[in-house]
């Protein structure tokens, strides 16, 4: 019933990485000791190719599920698909011996994850200050003094840009300050947030909330 709906259905999931569990479906694809090929399968396959999936294959080919009844054979039931392209995620291991009281073994993979760099502090100017009026000032200045009178070469403008964006940058960060970047940043904060916040702690009047 779940394989008929996710086919039968527009699903909307982007960015699947991995997708693994028990599938409950018993094939000769994944396990050797099974002579059938299920129709379930195909069913399977298609929509893990639809997410952009593809089976991966164990290092070492062992039952997934063991039955307590020695008259029933152990399966191959728990699967896990990779998205494709992913060549060091193509394989996973089967530990049997970490099975413990469950008749479930563990399927593992090594999921690399890149080191990040995460900004936690960044150069701002706050609207309508002081500090933009001088920037812009400044920047201004500094425009007038570059000399654009003689670009006969791609040199010559190439070095014009060059001083240009070195005294931006240099002007930048004399007038702006560095600020902690938090969850609760916002773009949108100035000088007039925060005084209609300070008159609200002082009037504490639900308009002045408003």
């Amino acid at each position: 019933m779940a394989l008929k709906y996710l086919k039968d259905t527009e699903v909307n999931i982007n960015n699947i990485f991995i997708i693994t569990g028990d599938f409950n479906i018993r094939n000769s694809s994944w396990n050797p000791n099974f002579p059938h090929h299920s129709i379930y399968r195909d069913t399977l396959i298609d929509i893990a190719d639809s997410f952009l999936l593809e089976l991966s294959k164990p290092t070492n080919c062992i039952p997934t599920r063991y039955s307590d009844n020695q008259y029933d054979l152990n399966l191959v039931i728990d699967l896990l698909f990779f998205r494709l392209g992913s060549l060091e995620h193509d394989n996973h291991s089967i530990y049997l011996d970490w099975h413990l009281i469950s008749n479930y073994i563990p399927l593992t993979v090594n999921i690399v994850i890149f080191e990040e760099f995460i900004q936690s502090k960044r150069c701002t100017l706050v609207k309508n200050s002081k500090e933009e009026d001088k920037f812009i000032v400044e920047l201004i200045e500094a425009t007038k003094r570059l000399n654009m009178e003689n670009i006969q070469s791609k040199e010559v403008l190439e070095h014009i840009v060059q001083t240009f964006t070195e005294c931006t940058e240099q002007i930048w960060y004399k007038n702006s300050k560095i600020i902690n970047i938090t969850k609760y940043s916002k773009a949108w904060w100035d000088e007039n947030c925060h005084r209609d916040l300070d008159d609200y702690r002082h009037s504490k009047r639900i308009e002045d909330w408003k």
